[in-house]
This record gives structure tokens, sequence and C-alpha cells, in this order.
């Protein structure tokens, strides 16, 4: 796949509207910004749990709250912090106990969506 399918890919177009919305969102509240994304920082930073394990966290909660720019994100963030795809696909199991239908119709879709294609994403990086 080259560069201009991925970046037209669903997957990478859902990142990029959110680059550009906080990038606007930045630039009208610079002070609201900057201490939020200070916050945010501290919560992934490694402590008690590791930065894997928060993002896995993280997952979870968007998966079971439907925010499908968090569930990419945290989908990618899960990857890069080194989950396997079977450690992603448990998380969703975990979730669809407390969320049910509408946690399992996340992971069917769109979690799997974003595992393949940022899978490939970073396999190409690589090479």
């Amino acid at each position: 796949m080259d560069q201009q399918q991925q970046q037209s890919s669903p997957i990478e177009m859902a990142l990029q509207e959110y680059k550009e919305g906080i990038g606007t969102f930045t630039k009208k509240m610079p002070s609201i910004a900057k201490k939020y994304n200070a916050f945010t920082e501290a919560c992934f930073e490694e402590g008690k749990l590791t930065k894997k394990e928060k993002q896995m966290v993280a997952l979870g909660i968007s998966i079971f709250s439907q925010d499908e720019y968090c569930i990419i994100y945290h989908t990618k963030g899960c990857l890069d912090e080194g989950c396997s795809e079977d450690e992603i696909l448990e998380i969703v199991g975990v979730t669809a106990a407390f969320g049910g239908g509408a946690a399992m119709s996340q992971a069917v879709t769109l979690v799997q969506e974003a595992i393949s294609e940022l899978s490939q994403s970073q396999d190409n990086q690589l090479q």
C-alpha cells in the first residue's frame, strides 16, 4: 500500500481529523489546551502501571464509551506500546462483558480495522 492510499484510509483519516481538530482548538484556546495536554501526558506517564497497561485501560474505556476517535487513537497506542492483537482482543472481551453488544460492535468493526491498518503501517515503516 503506498503512502497516499494509507492517508486516505478511514483509520488514517480519523487520526488526521483528530490531529487537525486539536491543532485548531489549541490555536483558539491555548491555555486550556496546554493544561489539558499536560494533564493527559502526566496520566499516561510510566508509574505503578506501565504505559502499555495505561493504553490498554484507555482502550477499554474508549470502547465502552463508543468514542470512535479514542478507540482508534488508543488502539494505535496499544500497538505502539507493544500490545499483540490477542491482548487487544482480550481487552475487547472484558469491555464487552460490561458494555454488551454496543462494545462488541465497536470491536468487531473499528478495533479490528484499526489493528489491521495500523499494523500494516508499522510494518511498512520498519521496511
